[in-house]
């Protein structure tokens, strides 16, 4: 790691951007507001000059990329076009399904090439605005048995390369053309091609019922990872000396000529966002899951977090904060604020508690049932009393696990938050497979009204209140998660 100022860039303006990362935001009413950032990564000149992790978020734990893996996609697709794998860029993407039967068959759809779908204008049907106010087509191609059917039957709205439909449909089927002429999945040539290269690690990525790796928003890294791709761009898509990257791919990702009408002044290219006018392009993912590269400051920024956030305040922030290309004199003033701010961030700060309910030593270790219900939620028990708080949980058998699961986390009665261990087992169907580490603290509200905060760390996701109102041998679990409509669900115990 290296003193900002060894790098050209002014500590006192990057203790601006620790701030801008620790802006804290309730998601919903009643909620605990927490910081909008969980991590900040900041390089120039290839050494790294800025790292914060916002408790309780740490380094460790893997994050969801959201819609910011089909910059990976694309990048794969890069590397099987450089590797002869795929002999060209306009190749008709039917012709790498020629066995399956595709409704709503006619000549626009026939004429669709990869290049479209890296443009997001392939001209196939789909509901997905960019201003998040329907997920119509990514939720139901989820809902679906097979997800590339479901792509490539769906009629066609208008002629290939003819407009911008930010559409997941798009990147899954180029996770299963990259499937189909590798002859493994997305994660595994990523493995052995990309991440492998690159020194990445403990990555993770969701797939489809056929194993074809999620091409819109499945991969989870780690920061540092985050970073490493970026990097690979910045240097012109080599590494260690080695081209991985075609040299006219990054130039079509630093020109990006695809006008986008939703946010005003974007363009698009191979999956990249790009402010033209700054001459930035990033990998972006809903709720601030962000790869942001500056060529002509040598610059790669990285932010995992839990809300979206403006991105052109950020581009500015780090732009203001280069004086120089080439060293700058110590600035020990600035470099006391750079640390305090930084030691502030990554700091915890307890919520009030109040005291301990007579009911905390009644409750304790009671395991409540629950009738099937829409969390899978089969069995709770609060352990309160004794020195290690915690709560064990039993979910159903669904139709993806054939079984239920046990898990459990640590709750911290004293503000702070406790963090489990990684799991992959969790609450709701959509939860379960992907990787996460619980955080969690609990207070009394009341005597019968125990409270808990709860953060699944790595998923990027609204916060979570679980209010149990205990009422004999009954209790009332309700959840609310972000803006969400809250879940009542009722449990009993037998004592």
């Amino acid at each position: 790691m290296s003193v900002p100022e060894n790098q050209g860039m002014g500590s006192r303006e990057l203790a601006a951007l620790v701030d801008f990362g620790a802006r804290r935001f309730a998601a919903g009413p009643g909620l605990t507001p927490i910081p909008q950032f969980d991590s900040l990564l900041v390089t120039r000149h290839g050494r790294i000059v800025l790292e914060v992790y916002y408790p309780p978020y740490g380094a460790g734990i893997p994050h969801h990329l959201y819609s910011a893996t089909k910059a990976v996609i694309g990048t794969l697709t890069a590397i099987a076009f450089k590797d002869g794998l795929l002999d060209r860029l306009d190749h008709r993407v039917l012709d790498f399904f020629d066995r399956r039967s595709v409704d709503n068959l006619d000549s626009k759809k026939e004429a669709i090439t990869v290049q479209n779908l890296l443009d997001m204008t392939s001209g196939i049907e789909w509901t997905q605005p960019l201003d998040e106010s329907s997920f119509e087509s990514a939720i139901e191609m989820a809902h679906s048995p097979d997800w590339v059917k479901f792509v490539l039957d769906r009629p066609m709205s208008n002629n290939p390369g003819e407009a911008f439909n930010y559409s997941n449909g798009d990147t899954h089927l180029l996770s299963a053309i990259i499937t189909k002429i590798t002859g493994s999945s997305a994660w595994e040539y990523a493995e052995a091609k990309l991440f492998g290269p690159l020194g990445i690690v403990d990555a993770f990525w969701v797939h489809d019922p056929q194993g074809i790796s999620e091409g819109g928003d499945g991969l989870f890294l780690k920061p540092r990872d985050m970073a490493k791709i970026g990097y690979l761009y910045l240097r012109n898509g080599e590494w260690e000396g080695k081209r991985m990257l075609p040299s006219t791919w990054i130039d079509r990702v630093n020109h990006a000529t695809i006008s986008v009408s939703y946010p005003p002044g974007i363009h698009y290219s191979d999956l990249f966002w790009a402010f033209a006018d700054r001459h930035v392009y990033m990998a972006v993912g809903r709720r601030g899951q962000v790869i942001m590269i500056f060529p002509d400051l040598d610059i790669v920024a990285v932010t995992t977090a839990r809300i979206d956030y403006s991105l052109r305040e950020f581009a500015d922030l780090i732009s203001s904060s280069v004086k120089s290309d080439t060293i700058l004199p110590v600035d020990a003033t600035g470099a006391k604020l750079l640390a305090n701010n930084v030691s502030d961030a990554s700091t915890e700060k307890p919520t009030e508690v109040g005291p301990p309910s007579r009911m905390a030593s009644i409750i304790s270790g009671r395991v409540y049932l629950f009738a099937p219900n829409e969390l899978n939620l089969k069995s709770l028990s609060l352990v309160l009393a004794g020195p290690q708080p915690h709560y064990e949980i039993e979910t159903y058998a669904t139709a993806a696990t054939k079984s239920g699961n046990r898990f459990s986390s640590p709750i911290g009665l004293d503000g702070l938050y406790r963090k489990g261990k990684l799991s992959y087992h969790g609450l709701g169907v959509w939860l379960e497979g992907v990787p996460r580490v619980e955080a969690v603290k609990g207070a009394w509200q009341d005597n019968e009204t125990f409270l808990i905060d709860r953060l699944l760390l790595g998923l990027g996701n609204s916060p979570e209140r679980w209010t149990f109102t205990f009422n004999r041998n009954r209790l009332n679990l309700l959840i609310k998660i972000g803006n969400w409509p809250e879940i009542s669900i009722d449990g009993q115990t037998n004592g």
